[in-house]
């Protein structure tokens, strides 16, 4: 390796690439990051899970204020007024507090940062090209980590004032009157969940026919009814197949399966929310050597690595969900292997999330993907409403269902809505990480009055056992 100035060099510095880099680095190999972009962690940190988690908390809280508080005898007096301004300051300032510390874990892992865009010569050779100079950097490892990009649809581009991605609809400067949202997926509900919240008329179009496509359908059904009380309208079963852009809005046309006549849908704003792709334009992939699959992805084998010995691939540029913590295991999965070590990713046990309110999370199979499989399974569902720790949280809508196999009773799938949901399904993972049964989550001893318990109860549910339904 001391042929090379680095034994490691990463490309992309979101999530799976700046954990990939620090992981490279604490195993004691040289390790360099190259960035375009003037802050570090990718979308994520920047425009993506973090900003949108802190205007999901602040809309949530102006919700509760406006529409929940007499309930629990706190009297605010006069309807709660909104300050935009503030709450996306309070979003710039989180943001900038992470991406920030980012830097400083550079730093103190001392990890060299090379500012610009990373192209790959060769299996060991990067050209990273600034503002004002280019670089070449060698290493006997490199590891792609470009991220995504948000699709757009080819009759309704993204203009960044009335129809926009994910990072427009963050940043909106006033609540638009009526929003439509293309694409029920995490992106969509929950960024039409924050500006509903805040006034907003929101539509959201989907062209299958459940919200959520990840989802165990059960699940989804719940969630569903859920926004659907908050105001939110979902289409379903829905197509976007046109749209016309003027100074005053947008109008689309939609059509709905067995409709005889298209429908007009006319908003302020539209946010395109139908996915994301790999993103490696400009980044010589292929003239070096690396394969790509359909779709754009980067084709790797079981261990990460690219058809091009030396270099690595992760997160959004490979097969598996496009999610934020997968790209961390993975990084730091890769990292490991380069430096010698048995690195592990169980892709089985990922969970996903919709930090709606209330939220889904989710891990292993869903019941439909299970009768798919053919596999025989058992099923035990528990409702937050009756548990104690909901009501007093007067959080009382949502459901924990788990699905185990017939016959060993090992965990094959634990789906939740409800409140809280995102923090409850790490006892799921856990469970399922160590190859965990239903029996295992029914034995432990959950501490009352929580949340927790539903779990604990819908195990138990598995084999009819559960105490409180």
């Amino acid at each position: 390796m001391s042929d090379y100035m680095f034994d490691v060099v990463v490309i992309g510095s979101g999530p799976g690439g700046y954990v990939a880099a620090i992981r490279a680095a604490q195993l004691g190999l040289k390790t360099c990051i190259v960035e375009k972009y003037p802050s570090l962690g990718g979308t994520c940190l920047n425009v993506g899970c973090i900003p949108s988690k802190a205007l999901l908390e602040s809309s949530e809280l102006f919700a509760v204020a406006r529409d929940k508080m007499a309930d629990h005898g706190v009297v605010l007096g006069a309807e709660p007024g909104l300050d935009l301004a503030a709450m996306q300051a309070r979003k710039a300032r989180i943001v900038t507090e992470l991406t920030d510390g980012v830097a400083g874990l550079m730093k103190k892992n001392k990890i060299q940062m090379i500012r610009g865009h990373g192209s790959l010569l060769d299996a060991h050779t990067v050209k990273v090209a600034g503002d004002e100079k280019q670089d070449t950097v060698t290493a006997a490892n490199v590891i792609l980590a470009s991220g995504s990009k948000a699709v757009e649809l080819p009759f309704l581009p993204f203009d960044d004032e009335r129809v926009v991605n994910s990072t427009g609809a963050l940043a909106f400067e006033e609540v638009p009157a009526r929003l439509a949202v293309i694409g029920a997926g995490a992106v969509g509900l929950e960024l039409g969940s924050v500006w509903r919240r805040l006034g907003a008329e929101v539509t959201v179009v989907e062209m299958l026919p459940q919200i959520t496509p990840f989802a165990d359908r059960q699940l989804a059904k719940a969630l569903q009814r859920s926004l659907k009380g908050q105001g939110v309208d979902i289409r379903l079963k829905t197509r976007v197949t046109g749209a016309e852009v003027d100074e005053g809005g947008v109008t689309l046309t939609l059509e709905k399966d067995k409709a005889k006549e298209p429908e007009s849908l006319r908003c302020d704003r539209v946010l395109v929310a139908v996915g994301r792709r790999p993103y490696h334009e400009g980044m010589g992939l292929e003239a070096a050597g690396v394969e790509l699959e359909d779709g754009g992805r980067v084709k790797v084998d079981g261990h990460l690595r690219t058809s091009l010995p030396g270099v690595y691939a992760i997160g959004d540029l490979v097969r598996g969900p496009m999610l934020a913590h997968k790209a961390e295991d993975e990084g730091v999965a890769v990292a490991e292997r380069i430096a010698g070590k048995p690195g592990h990713v169980n892709y089985d046990a990922i969970p996903s999330i919709v930090y709606t309110e209330p939220e889904l999370a989710s891990v292993g199979l869903s019941e439909e993907a299970a009768k798919a499989s053919k596999v025989k399974y058992k099923v035990g569902r528990f409702l937050f409403r009756a548990n104690g720790r909901a009501k007093a949280l007067g959080a009382e809508e949502g459901m924990v269902k788990i699905l185990a196999d017939a016959k060993t009773d090992r965990l094959l799938g634990v789906h939740m809505v409800g409140a809280r949901a995102s923090e409850m399904i790490a006892e799921a993972v856990v469970a399922m990480e160590f190859g965990g049964s239903a029996e295992d989550l029914a034995r432990s001893v959950h501490a009352h009055p929580t949340l927790s318990e539903i779990v604990k109860e819908a195990a138990m549910a598995v084999d009819g056992r559960s105490i409180h339904s």
